[in-house]
């Protein structure tokens, strides 16, 4: 049962400020994914808010959902009215009406180009049920991927890729110019890779056998091992070099759009190789992940375990 005392304070927080976001956390440190999604799209737009983190008040974290009649959390309201929970702000702001509600100026974006590779193209093709709905690419702001099969929403892009129709929303288009999309072998069969020029770097993970594939392409990379001598003994892949200080003067030597693997046993050293690589800027840097046990185990078995 919603209190008078709760209610009066809702009623009070929503007519103080024009722009109010019910969430879990505070806007500089959200507290779920769905509060931080919608306080992202808010930065983005660029409209002051002012948030209230409902979890220092039980009171209050349940009496706004019985206040709005809506089950969940985050909830934003506008001008005294509710907008609606992180999907319904999702769709406004994709459809550029969450921009008009707030009074902020459209941004005019354009349509993506993006690449679809054959391989992933006819994969794709493949998944179609036949239903009429289309391919949808979503990018979100922190650079999750989504993609999957759906209908045309408002102010969808249409973007013709591999002899494909993708749909792009407009939130998502603005980071989704230059895509690639390949497909790649793995241990389970497959899956597919995006590569994202607007993307901001970070280290990337590469299965054992992504690498067997791009070696058996000659795909140009370097390849680094940053094990010690006896480690390299025992065990190595012929093409990888170790990672001495000779080696990372070489490194330093590249153009920064180099593709670098790093490896070591099992992937840990290796990570923290390759963060110290993107820390200086390197935009293609990756992670061997499993390291040389499991280029071993789903690769080469003549490569010895220890």
């Amino acid at each position: 049962m919603l209190s008078a005392e709760t209610k009066s304070q809702i009623e009070g927080l929503i007519q103080k400020n024009r722009v109010v976001l019910f969430m879990k956390g505070n806007k500089h440190f959200p507290q779920c994914g769905f509060s931080a999604q919608v306080v992202q799209i808010l930065k983005e737009v660029g409209v002051p808010f002012d948030g209230v983190n409902v979890l220092q008040d039980a009171a209050l974290r349940d009496g706004i959902k019985e206040f709005t009649q809506w089950p969940t959390i985050p909830q934003l309201y506008v001008d005294g009215q509710f907008v609606g929970g992180c999907d319904i702000v999702k769709d406004l702001y994709a459809q550029g009406e969450l921009q008009k509600l707030l009074g902020a100026e459209a941004e005019d974006v354009p349509a993506p180009v993006i690449h679809v590779h054959e391989r992933a193209a006819k994969a794709f093709r493949d998944a179609d049920d036949g239903s009429g709905d289309l391919l949808r690419l979503e990018v979100s702001s922190d650079f999750k991927y989504e993609l999957y099969f759906g209908p045309k929403k408002a102010g969808d892009f249409e973007v013709k890729a591999g002899g494909l129709t993708i749909l792009v929303d407009r939130a998502s288009a603005k980071r989704a110019n230059g895509i690639t999309i390949e497909w790649v072998e793995t241990a389970d069969g497959g899956a597919f890779r995006i590569d994202n020029p607007a993307e901001p770097p970070s280290v990337k993970p590469l299965s054992v056998t992504e690498l067997k594939a791009w070696l058996d392409r000659g795909d140009k990379l370097e390849i680094f091992d940053v094990r010690g001598d006896d480690e390299r003994a025992r065990a190595k892949i012929d093409a990888a070099k170790k990672f001495d200080e000779s080696a990372e003067a070489y490194v330093r030597t590249l153009p920064k759009s180099t593709t670098i693997v790093m490896q070591c046993h099992h992937g840990g050293r290796s990570r923290r190789a390759a963060e110290r690589l993107v820390a200086e800027g390197f935009t293609r840097v990756y992670n061997l992940e499993g390291g040389i046990d499991a280029w071993s185990v789903k690769v080469d078995p003549k490569v010895a375990r220890y």
